[in-house]
């Protein structure tokens, strides 16, 4: 093989010989080539780019943590309950733990009202264990409920305070006199003027010590309140942490008053204030002395994010500068800096070692690369000539040509594979109509690329009758509590709960996060949740509150994967065909007498994993056809003896029900019914083969 540039001919394998060494020493030769000025120059932009990046990803994500604060307290505003200052609601003490537990930049959340009514909800935790010990709360406390509420006609309010476990179970509970009002506090007064932002201006937490900002909202409709949440910046300070920007590098917050919010190194710059004096936050000034103000000024006047500027170690910093536009009423803004010489030291120092190495590898690299150039010159010249025999319809190799290179090799097998094409395709139709079809280069595209997921419904059956004339408070607290344990099993099994509907749990595997066992986590999740639930019925004899009896209905299938709503609050949810199919077998477990009902689909990709019996054939409205049903059982490897052998009996009597020995099924049916009283399924499928027997002999009779 050649190549040949207007009559001029060189070889492949001088032509790859020559290729390599030309490249290899322009490289090196290039590395000294360039003057420290270009180098610096280059890796100067380069160092520039990537602190931009830098600041910019971090921006963003600090100003979605403020954007997801923001929403919490906006939702919290809205609430019936909130509006007309319902502060013993259970529900909106339910949500707002929850809350809390989504948004781990949040200490608390609370509302204040006009009459002096307040209500707040913190993690106690957060503050660190000094307010634990300040509260003296219970080892087993996780949340710190207070309400204060009016005593009588008069000025005199009362605090009630309530520490709760995990599960919003009260563990403890006090009240006194209240010693706090809300209508004096900044974050309220300052709510209602005119001009008032979102955020507060930062300030230290007298129950952590750490520096954050209070988020407020007036609640707009029904009593004059505000709803608020207390920002712990020491999560953005773990975020600033693990910016990876180098030995020397930082990324700190600081507002328009030069007070640094938060830093890396937050505790240390705490610990350098005076002895006696009250903690305040530290100033840019008093960390550093003229290099990044400076910087900071000189970004306030100009029009760049990034620049270059000397430090007070007299090395040349590249910084980047962002402000954080949800904290746009707090003039909250981020600074990413590193010292310029961090990025390209290892390169100057190895620049010679570089070149040297380039010399060395071309000598060492030459008899190897010629070598190579032959043998591929060798086997792509002779793929050359197969496919111009191929070409001209001409007999050629008999077997697939081979090459210790794996391209050359599958291009080998390729054209083999190409010659028999040909040679088949010629057989039928004339041989320059395969020449036209080997030609064309016509590239085929096919869209409409679905995402496969596994949905999950469930449902309490008759939760109505349950509730309808129980304590409401009750039925939330409890309610609350089902839900927390079904959602733990889900989201243990890799699964995510889309939605809460009424008394029902729709949730979803492999989206948004990708997994590949999806359907194996799903069918695991409906027993972790089974058993949960059945945990939980024991808690509710003793209480004592009705059990609830949960009904499973799961599919798997193609579905529109997304966020649907408005530009500004949406919703991450599945929509499709067989988002229905699956709450459809979920309202079927009631006609079968079932618990868990799943279709064919989930059966086939997890019956290795997991025992399933058959149903019953259904035709959902939407679908064309009929398709098999199946009862999810337990998982094989844990499955009891009777467990298997129901199945088995079950399974021998279900492929007779659609025979014509109507009184064989009534017989069988019977007797397994003898065994198994209790079984659903065999009593739905017994009385209808008893209505067909009986239309049968009616139909006799009137013959």
């Amino acid at each position: 093989m050649s190549i040949r540039l207007k009559g001029f001919r060189i070889g492949f394998r001088a032509s790859i010989t020559t290729l390599f060494a030309s490249v290899v020493l322009f490289v090196g030769l290039s590395l000294v080539y360039f003057s420290f000025d270009r180098v610096t120059s280059i890796i100067r932009s380069a160092a520039s780019s990537f602190i931009d990046k830098v600041a910019e990803h971090t921006a963003d994500r600090i100003d979605a943590q403020f954007k997801e604060v923001r929403d919490a307290v906006e939702i919290l505003a809205s609430l019936p309950s909130i509006q007309e200052g319902r502060i013993d609601d259970p529900a909106v003490h339910g949500l707002m733990t929850a809350m809390l537990l989504n948004n781990n930049q949040l200490f608390n959340l609370y509302a204040g009202y006009a009459d002096g009514t307040f209500l707040e909800i913190d993690v106690i935790d957060r503050a660190g264990r000094a307010f634990r010990y300040k509260l003296a709360a219970p080892a087993e406390a996780v949340f710190r409920l207070l309400e204060v509420r009016k005593a009588g006609n008069g000025d005199e309010r009362i605090a009630r305070t309530i520490y709760l476990s995990a599960a919003l179970a009260p563990l403890a509970e006090s009240s006194a006199a209240a010693n706090y009002d809300p209508r004096e506090r900044p974050w309220y007064v300052d709510a209602f003027d005119a001009g008032a932002g979102i955020l507060t201006d930062p300030y230290i937490f007298f129950a952590s010590g750490e520096p954050g900002y209070t988020l407020r909202i007036p609640i707009k409709k029904g009593r004059l309140g505000v709803v608020a949440g207390d920002i712990l910046l020491s999560d953005a300070d773990a975020l600033l942490r693990t910016q990876k920007l180098g030995r020397s590098g930082v990324a700190f917050l600081f507002d328009d008053a030069d007070r640094i919010v938060a830093h890396p190194k937050m505790a240390a710059l705490f610990a350098q204030a005076p002895d006696g004096t009250a903690i305040t936050l530290p100033r840019l000034s008093s960390v550093y002395k003229s290099g990044i103000p400076a910087a900071v000024r000189a970004w306030r006047t100009g029009t760049l994010s990034q620049q270059f500027f000397e430090g007070d170690d007299r090395r040349t910093y590249v910084a980047s500068f962002r402000s954080i536009e949800m904290a746009s009423s707090a003039h909250l803004h981020l600074a990413v800096l590193a010292p310029l010489d961090e990025f390209f030291s290892a390169v100057l120092a190895q620049r010679r070692f570089l070149f040297l190495t380039a010399l060395a590898f071309v000598a060492a690299a030459l008899p190897p690369v010629f070598l190579l150039g032959s043998v591929l010159s060798r086997s792509i010249a002779a793929i050359a000539a197969e496919t111009d025999r191929i070409q001209r319809f001409e007999p050629g190799d008999t077997a697939a040509r081979h090459s210790i290179i794996e391209e050359i090799d599958h291009l080998g097998r390729s054209v083999f594979t190409m010659r028999k094409v040909v040679e088949t395709f010629s057989n039928f139709v004339p041989k320059r109509l395969v020449q036209q079809l080997i030609e064309t280069d016509t590239p085929l595209g096919l869209g409409g690329v679905r995402r496969e997921v596994t949905i999950l419904f469930t449902d309490v059956v008759d939760f109505t009758a349950i509730t309808e004339l129980a304590d409401p408070e009750r039925v939330m607290f409890y309610t609350s509590s089902y839900f927390g344990v079904l959602s733990e099993a889900i989201m243990a099994s890799k699964g995510t709960v889309d939605k809460f509907i009424g008394d029902a749990v729709m949730a979803i595997w492999n989206a948004p996060a990708e997994d590949a066992d999806h359907v194996i986590n799903g069918c695991s999740a409906i027993l972790a949740c089974q058993e949960a639930n059945r945990q939980l019925n024991r808690t509710f004899e003793r209480e004592p509150w009705p059990a609830y009896k949960t009904r499973f209905g799961m599919h798997v299938g193609n579905v529109v994967v997304g966020n649907i709503g408005s530009a500004d609050r949406m919703n991450y949810t599945v929509l499709g065909a067989s988002v229905n199919l699956a709450a459809r077998l979920e309202a079927l477990n009631k006609t079968y007498g079932t618990t868990a009902l799943v279709s064919e689909q989930i059966k086939l990709r997890a019956d290795a994993h997991f025992l399933f019996r058959s149903v019953d054939r259904i035709s959902p409205k939407g679908f064309a056809e009929k398709f098999p049903i199946f009862e999810l059982r337990c998982k094989r490897r844990t499955a009891e003896d009777s467990d298997c052998a129901l199945c088995d009996a079950w399974e021998e009597i279900y492929a007779t029900l659609s025979a014509t020995n109507l009184d064989r099924s009534i017989e069988l049916l019977e007797d397994f019914l003898h065994t198994y009283p209790d079984d659903g399924v065999a009593r739905y499928h017994a009385e209808k083969v008893r209505q067909r027997h009986d239309e049968r002999i009616r139909g006799q009779q009137a013959l």
